[in-house]
C-alpha cells in the first residue's frame, strides 16, 4: 500500500528538482527522502525519477504517479480538515461550484438549507467547462453542472454524477417576430430561424450551443451567431431589443423584460439535465455531498 510520505517525497522532488532541496523543503534528511522514493519505485515496479549532476526529474511513470498522488494527498488533507472542523466547530465545509444561471435562482436557498445541516459552502461561480476541470482536479468537492442533447461531460471515471432536474429550454423571440405565431417549436420549425441573428454562449464546450449548431448543420444551415455571452439577463435584453433570438432555460423564465416572447420546444433533446458532480470513492459520494444533492432538489422544488 502507498505510504503518503512516498507521495510527499515525489511531489517535493518534482517541485525542487533535486533530492537535497526536496529534503530541505520537507524538513527531512536526504536519506529519508531517498528511502521513500526507493520504496515507491519498488511498489510500482518502475523508476519514477532519474538523477544527474544537474539534479533529479520525474520519468513518464513518475509524472503519472505525481498526478494521481497529488489528488490522494489533497483528499487526505481534505479529510483531516473536514473531521477537524466537525469535531471542533460541529460543521463541515464543502467547496461547491455552480454555473451562474443556477446561482442566481438557487444558491440563496441552497445555502440557507445546507447551513441548517451543519454544512458550510465555499461557493464558486463558473461556466460548466471550468467546473468540470475543477471537479476532475479535486479542487471542488461538488459542482452543479448541466448537459444537453445526450452529450456526456468529460468527467474522470472516479467522478460520480447525480441527476437532479430536467430544465426545459425555451425559444426566446422578440415580441414582433413572425415566428411568435408558433405556439411551440419542433426541431424542424427551429430551422425557419436560420436567417436570424442568434445569441450563444461565450464559453467553449457548452453542450446546448453544440446541439443548436449540429441541428442546423445537419439540415445544411449555419447558425448565424451575432453575439456571444453567458449572461442570460444580457441575452434577454438583446432579444427584447429585437437584435437576436436565443435559447434560454426555464429557470430564467420568471423575470422577462417587455418585448420577449418564450415558446416551448417539443424536441426532448432541447433540455438541460442538471447534475451534481463530485469525486467519489468505491462507496459513492460522501454523506455531505449526498445531503447537498437533496438540498439542491428541495431548492429547485421550492421555485415551483
Amino acid at each position: 500500500m502507498i505510504d503518503l510520505r512516498q507521495l510527499q517525497a515525489l511531489s517535493a522532488v518534482a517541485a525542487e528538482g533535486s533530492v537535497a532541496r526536496a529534503a530541505t523543503r520537507l524538513g527531512w534528511s536526504q536519506p529519508t527522502v531517498d528511502y521513500h522514493l526507493r520504496n515507491l519505485d519498488r511498489l510500482v515496479g518502475a523508476d519514477l525519477t532519474t538523477r544527474s549532476t544537474r539534479g533529479s526529474k520525474l520519468t513518464t511513470a513518475g509524472t503519472l504517479m505525481l498526478e494521481r498522488g497529488e489528488e490522494i494527498l489533497g483528499l487526505a488533507d481534505r479529510a483531516l480538515t473536514d473531521v477537524r472542523d466537525l469535531s471542533q466547530l460541529g460543521r463541515i465545509r464543502l467547496r461547491f461550484g455552480t454555473f451562474p444561471t443556477a446561482a442566481a435562482r438557487l444558491l440563496p436557498g441552497i445555502v440557507a438549507r445546507i447551513t441548517e445541516l451543519g454544512i458550510e459552502l465555499d461557493a464558486t461561480l463558473e461556466e460548466v467547462s471550468p467546473l468540470v476541470t475543477q471537479v476532475n482536479q479535486h479542487t471542488l468537492d461538488a459542482a452543479l453542472v448541466y448537459a444537453a442533447g445526450g452529450y456526456r461531460l468529460p468527467f474522470r471515471a472516479e467522478v460520480h454524477t447525480t441527476h437532479l432536474f430536467t430544465d426545459p429550454m425555451l425559444m426566446a423571440l422578440p415580441s414582433h417576430h413572425p415566428a411568435t405565431q408558433h405556439r411551440s417549436f419542433t426541431s424542424e420549425t427551429l430551422l425557419t430561424l436560420a436567417a436570424d441573428n442568434w445569441v450563444t454562449g461565450s464559453t467553449p464546450g457548452d453542450t446546448l450551443d453544440d446541439l443548436v449548431r449540429e441541428t442546423f448543420q445537419a439540415a445544411g444551415h449555419q447558425v448565424n451567431v451575432a453575439i456571444r455571452t453567458d449572461d442570460y439577463s444580457v441575452v434577454l435584453g438583446l432579444v427584447a431589443a429585437g437584435m437576436a433570438v436565443a435559447l434560454v432555460p426555464s429557470l430564467v423564465g420568471n423575470d422577462l423584460p417587455d418585448g420577449v416572447v418564450l415558446r416551448p420546444i417539443e424536441d426532448p433533446r432541447f433540455a438541460r439535465e442538471l447534475l451534481l458532480a463530485a469525486p467519489a470513492g468505491p462507496g459513492g459520494p460522501s454523506a455531505a455531498v449526498r445531503q447537498l444533492a437533496e438540498v439542491v432538489r428541495r431548492s429547485i422544488t421550492a421555485l415551483g
